[in-house]
């Protein structure tokens, strides 16, 4: 949730992909579903994710005239750029699974699958939901943008007031709804309240799409993706290779969007901010 945190107790897209393929595994195992397919689909659903999160993406998408969303850009890495350009084997399964797990804002436990995906794919994406908007409370409260007593009464009362109990009930409603179903999703009330809390989130907490900090965010990442399509030669040579084979802005979408946020801002400041001059 938060650009480039300074602290090192922030979640970052690793410690995010880790927690969601714990979730997802539980669930996986409870459900008697491909414990292994789940894991693994879940430590590669993020891999395409742009710096600075879903601004980072939105910028990168408008500054390329390829295009870009962060889940094809998971599958595009494990398909394509992973082992120097040579991709990985990987089942169907799971790569329908890295692909298919995005959900948008609106509400993901309500049963519906995403289009062909497996069971495994679905737990994917239901503890990918789990884990965001829990952490995002935790980070929250950590970087003092959210009291704890400010968290929303009943849907903290119906879900726990600490992260852990939170992340039981709602996995245990997802296993609970989900048993002998065909397809995975939430007990209607943990369902209710779980709503309710990630819409207190987007109306207290998280950055409007139009505040500064995104904007700057956003002019960063457009401004990297259109001088990479400029000068193709200064990237690395995985990336050079692809330039020639598919075109600057693909490339460039590849490098740009593999990217952290540290290393996206120390780029822009080495390309576009005026070097210091000293008299040592």
């Amino acid at each position: 949730m938060y650009l480039n945190p300074s602290g090192d107790h922030f979640r970052t897209r690793l410690t995010h992909t880790l927690e969601v393929a714990q979730i997802a595994r539980t669930i996986a195992r409870s459900l008697r579903l491909n414990e292994d397919l789940t894991e693994a689909a879940a430590l590669g659903h993020d891999l395409g994710h742009a710096p600075f999160g879903h601004a980072g993406e939105e910028a990168l998408n408008n500054a390329v005239p390829c295009g870009f969303k962060h889940d094809e850009q998971s599958l595009r890495i494990v398909e394509t750029l992973e082992k120097e350009g040579r991709g990985l084997n990987l089942t169907y399964e799971t790569r329908l699974g890295i692909q298919a797990h995005s959900k948008g804002r609106g509400a993901i436990f309500d049963g519906e699958k995403a289009a062909g995906n497996t069971l495994e794919g679905e737990a994917v994406r239901v503890a990918d939901a789990i884990a965001y908007l829990n952490h995002d409370i935790e980070d929250a409260v950590r970087a003092g943008a959210l009291r704890v007593e400010d968290l929303p009464k009943e849907p903290i009362a119906a879900l726990g007031s600490s992260r852990s109990k939170r992340i039981g009930r709602m996995v245990g409603a997802v296993i609970e709804w989900s048993e002998g179903k065909g397809a995975v999703g939430m007990r209607p009330d943990i369902l209710e309240a779980t709503e309710a809390l990630k819409r207190f989130m987007y109306a207290h907490v998280y950055p409007p799409s139009g505040s500064r900090e995104i904007a700057k965010a956003k002019a960063v990442v457009e401004a990297l993706a259109e001088h990479y399509m400029r000068l193709p030669e200064e990237m690395p040579a995985l990336y050079r290779r692809a330039a020639e084979e598919e075109g600057s802005a693909r490339a460039a979408a590849d490098y740009v969007s593999g990217m952290t946020d540290r290393f996206a801002l120390e780029t822009y400041d080495a390309l576009f901010r005026p070097r210091v001059w000293s008299s040592i």
